[in-house]
């Protein structure tokens, strides 16, 4: 575990930390106090929402896919969540697996048979149990797992990720709107959406926690006849919540990361073992045609409304499901945005969005269709009642049809359990970054108090009977943020719009001295080209040749009238920065950075290699913009060579916020 830095209490967000904290506990006196007029509030309000704004659920959702989708085709999807020359954190199975796990791990175990089988039993439109109820159960299911949910999660991942690692603001919920209100993010209004996040982050932890623990103890039922009951299920969120906190206690790297990269080898091998043991050919079939008739239907799925059959379905599951997804939304996908610096929009979509989905169309076809079999054409209709009866112990009693099902069922349980750990961790830990200003490097005690928190909400509200008002208040919290989230898709797209067109202004960058200083200077060129200095050499040419160009260049500014600064970035002169200040508009960057590279071959060496006998490094003197770098060494150009090239970068910057008035 990291130990946090001795001014780290300097970093807490006490306004947000404390406006948090007293609300929450006065929603919870509220709903203790008064359990039955809090659940008939938020009901009624629920069922307001279905009747009156159902259409604007399914509006919403649609805008966010479509947003997602044009941002990753379009030019903009090259930008990076970060500098330009950041890499990724994670590699792509530690982070597919933390994100999986945080957004929708345990989702899939509570309804990867239920769901199907609900579907099939009851469809919305025709009668059920035959085989056009079946492929209908499917489609749904794929409907509502499929590519709008995590949309939903990917868009206020990719907004946040955006603002906080290439523009530097705070990796919290506010900086989502600075192109709408700017500076204010930082006060009131900032504070208040933070809040916003918090509260619904806490009732959406604590409500899975609560009803998850639910299919836990069927499972504990069904393999050592544990008891069903109140009393068990508190002793099973203490234990969650325990677990989680040990986790949370060892970080991201070695709590959430190792827990999601286990349950997702549980998970894949838990998947191919029914492919294998079940109809196998028949699964295969189905995920086609599922996945084919998903996508066929998918914009008449996206808009139907059932207005001209209504009926009662579509509140209690497609508008339920949208307004899940949005309230889970600051939750899950702040967390996302924490471990995908580094990526390209176009990457982060593909990997947050089409491989999470196709997983899930994988798993719900193994489980739901294998269900659907059952029934449809081997006499397990015991499994249908069962289901229709309690879809908590729709999976347990799934596996009653198979061989080794205890095994399977054991497996299962430690899925669930492991699933609730991460997503009570990763929430524990989207709780901490709110509450200091974006940093999860924070003192042990806060980690332990917002889970603490989490848990003791999840266990008064099981025994007060809570758990079903909180959830409705989650949903019908999505509306509010729902806004919100509109505004900051506008503003973000006018964002990336500024970036890419800076970008486009970029693309002439000079890779060679731009003016040769003298006749013949083609062989001090040559030699450069051939010669690889080592870190002092960079760091001595930075102060010897790059700093008096700088200066020469501010100096130059400062007698027309324009404020500008030179910064040595770092305390051992590895960096050194160029700033002029244009007020309102976008300042002009220039900084070089002293970066250090394995060698080449020694055929490529030649007669360098005797000066790097102790190091297997050559540095290089690398240009930086604001977006980060750009690729191009200036290591041995002379004063006015670098003063040439600035004034060349100058006047793109310059075009550039022209093109923007």
């Amino acid at each position: 575990m990291t130990a946090p830095d001795a001014d780290s209490n300097a970093r807490l967000d006490r306004p947000v930390f404390f406006s948090a904290s007293i609300l929450l506990g006065l929603l919870m006196l509220l709903t203790v106090a008064f359990p039955q007029a809090m659940d008939a509030l938020f009901a009624s309000l629920q069922a307001g929402i279905v009747t009156n704004a159902s259409w604007y659920y399914v509006l919403v959702v649609a805008a966010i896919f479509v947003a997602v989708v044009m941002f990753a085709v379009s030019g903009y999807g090259s930008i990076k969540l970060g500098p330009d020359h950041s890499q990724p954190d994670y590699g792509f199975v530690s982070w597919f697996a933390m994100l999986f796990a945080a957004g929708m791990g345990i989702g899939l175990m509570f309804f990867g048979v239920a769901e199907p089988v609900m579907h099939f039993i009851n469809p919305p439109l025709g009668a059920g149990g035959d085989i056009a109820a079946a492929r209908q159960a499917m489609t749904l299911t794929f409907f509502h797992w499929g590519l709008h949910a995590w949309a939903v999660y990917v868009i206020v991942a990719m907004i946040l990720a955006y603002f906080s690692y290439r523009h530097g603001l705070p990796l919290t919920l506010r900086s989502a709107l600075y192109p709408l209100i700017g500076e204010r993010i930082y006060g009131v209004a900032g504070t208040a959406v933070d809040v916003f996040a918090i509260v619904g982050t806490v009732f959406g932890v604590a409500t899975s926690l609560g009803l998850g623990v639910q299919q836990i103890n069927a499972g504990l039922n069904h393999l050592f006849g544990l008891p069903v009951g109140t009393g068990v299920q508190l002793v099973l969120i203490a234990v969650t919540t325990l677990l989680a906190t040990v986790s949370v206690l060892f970080g991201l790297e070695k709590g959430i990361k190792r827990l999601s990269e286990i349950n997702i080898a549980l998970a894949v091998v838990l998947a191919v073992t029914l492919l294998l043991a079940g109809p196998t050919v028949l699964l295969l079939q189905t995920f086609m045609e599922n996945t084919g008739l998903y996508l066929s239907e998918i914009v008449g799925k996206t808009f139907n409304l059932y207005a001209y059959d209504p009926t009662d379905w579509l509140g209690g599951w497609t508008i339920f499901y949208w307004g899940w997804w949005i309230s889970w939304a600051p939750f899950v996908g702040l967390f996302i945005a924490r471990i995908s610096r580094g990526r390209t929009l176009r990457e982060f979509v593909i990997g947050a969005l089409l491989a999470p989905t196709l997983f899930t169309f994988f798993w719900m076809t193994v489980f739901g269709n294998s269900a659907i079999d059952l029934i449809l054409n081997q006499g397990g209709q015991t499994l249908a009642a069962a289901v229709a009866e309690n879809e908590a112990v729709a999976l347990f009693r799934f596996f009653e049809y198979l061989p080794f099902s205890s095994v399977l069922s054991m497996v299962a349980v430690c899925m669930v359990l492991i699933f609730f750990v991460t997503s009570a961790d990763s929430g524990a830990m989207v709780l901490n970054m709110l509450c200091w200003r974006g940093t999860d490097d924070i003192p042990a005690r806060h980690r332990v108090y917002w889970m603490a928190v989490v848990g003791g909400i999840a266990m008064v509200l099981l025994v007060v009977g809570g758990l079903a008002a909180l959830q409705t208040a989650a949903i019908a919290s999505a509306f509010p943020f729902s806004v919100a989230l509109l505004l900051a898709i506008w503003g973000f797209r006018k964002a990336l719009a500024v970036d890419y067109s800076k970008r486009q202004a970029m693309l002439a960058a000079t890779l060679a001295p731009p003016v040769p200083d003298a006749q013949g200077a083609w062989k001090d060129r040559l030699a450069s080209l051939v010669r690889y200095p080592t870190r002092a050499e960079v760091g001595q040419y930075l102060v010897a040749s790059v700093r008096p160009a700088f200066e020469r260049f501010r100096a130059e500014l400062e007698q027309n009238g324009i404020k500008s600064v030179v910064l040595d970035q770092r305390a051992d002169s590895d960096s050194l920065r160029l700033e002029v200040w244009h007020g309102e508009e976008l300042d002009f960057v220039y900084e070089v950075f002293n970066v250090g590279y394995p060698l080449p071959h020694e055929a490529l060496v030649g007669n360098e290699s005797g000066r790097h006998a102790a190091s297997s490094q050559y540095h290089r003197a690398e240009v930086h913009f604001t977006e980060g770098g750009q690729d191009y060494d200036i290591m041995g150009w002379s004063e006015n060579q670098i003063l040439t090239d600035l004034v060349e970068q100058y006047e793109r910057h310059l075009h550039f916020l022209h093109v923007l008035r």
